[in-house]
């Protein structure tokens, strides 16, 4: 057994049936393991009768993804940790891909599953991430054809809502910043592990059906948006240096002033702008500080080739 299954679930019942069904008909063995943020629907409870094979941590409140699935990474016993949304659906063959991709080069961090809309399959909820000069993070491939995404490929980051990780290597970079509670949490580990010379690609043989906010919620909602401004701020200063800070300022305040006219004219201007704030509170806090990657000459090369990659994705969103 190589793979832990971490799936964190805050009320998530209805769709914890669906997720564990799929997990449990892999073609590779893998322990399986929910965190539960405090839920009030009944989903312990459930879990105890339906899946009593399955590993449990139940928190006693609403902690974060972030705290939920360290907690999960810290328990897990195997090499590899495949973090799962509660609200998604596995292709049987799904790890045993993801495995076999990880096995491939041992420079990578982590293997991102093609997500597909639960809704419409033939379409893509997420084939990795890109990450931009602008500040800006872009789902690669979103709302398009799935039949254009059939290469692995080098990525960013990837979603942390299905997606392989090396242990060893999140205990060598750090886990989730528990600072992000929600948002861009995974953006910021795949930019450290690039930072530290690792690599994150996306294996598209590996299909994940995701139901996201088309079930779940609202696309735009006052948290998601405060919490994504706040943590896109904190993301910047926390991974670059103060030279590369200054080098895309022009970009930077580029992309949050053009993000902030698309809120405005979606009614959550303030909201946008508070959650900056927030994000520059955080940054100048003592969390902040004390969280933030110091640069190192050792790690030049790779600071060199996240810039062009930066600059590369100011005109690239596929």
């Amino acid at each position: 057994m190589k793979t832990t299954v971490i799936i964190p679930n805050y009320n998530g019942k209805k769709f914890l049936i669906n997720c564990l069904n799929s997990a449990t008909k892999s073609t590779v063995s893998a322990s399986i393991l929910v965190v539960d943020n405090g839920s009030t629907d009944g989903s312990k409870e459930w879990l105890a009768e339906k899946y009593p094979q399955a590993g449990v941590i139940a928190f006693d409140k609403n902690r974060g993804f972030c705290e939920a699935v360290n907690a999960g990474i810290e328990a897990a016993k195997t090499p590899y940790v495949f973090l799962l949304n509660n609200d998604t659906t596995i292709a049987s063959d799904c790890i045993e891909k993801l495995e076999n991709a990880m096995e491939q080069d041992n420079r990578i961090f982590s293997v991102g599953a093609k997500m597909l809309s639960m809704q419409r399959p033939e379409l893509v909820d997420s084939a990795g991430d890109l990450y931009s000069a602008f500040g800006w993070a872009y789902a690669i491939g979103k709302e398009k054809p799935e039949s254009r995404y059939q290469k692995r490929r080098k990525v960013f980051s990837n979603c942390a809502g299905a997606a392989l990780y090396r242990k060893e290597y999140l205990e060598k970079t750090g886990l989730f910043d528990t600072a992000h509670f929600a948002y861009l949490e995974d953006v910021d580990i795949g930019y450290r592990a690039r930072i530290a010379g690792y690599v994150n690609i996306v294996e598209p043989a590996a299909v994940v059906l995701h139901a996201g906010s088309g079930f779940s919620g609202s696309r735009y909602n006052e948290f998601k948006i405060t919490h994504s401004s706040r943590n896109n701020v904190y993301l910047i200063w926390k991974n670059m240096p103060l030279f590369q800070i200054i080098l895309n300022m022009p970009f930077l305040l580029a992309g949050f002033f053009i993000k902030y006219l698309f809120f405005w004219k979606k009614g959550f201007g303030g909201v946008y702008a508070r959650g900056l704030l927030e994000g520059l509170r955080l940054s100048a806090s003592g969390t902040g500080r004390e969280r933030k990657v110091h640069f190192a000459w050792k790690n030049l090369r790779n600071y060199c080739k996240i810039q062009l990659e930066l600059w590369v994705n100011l005109f690239r969103r596929i």
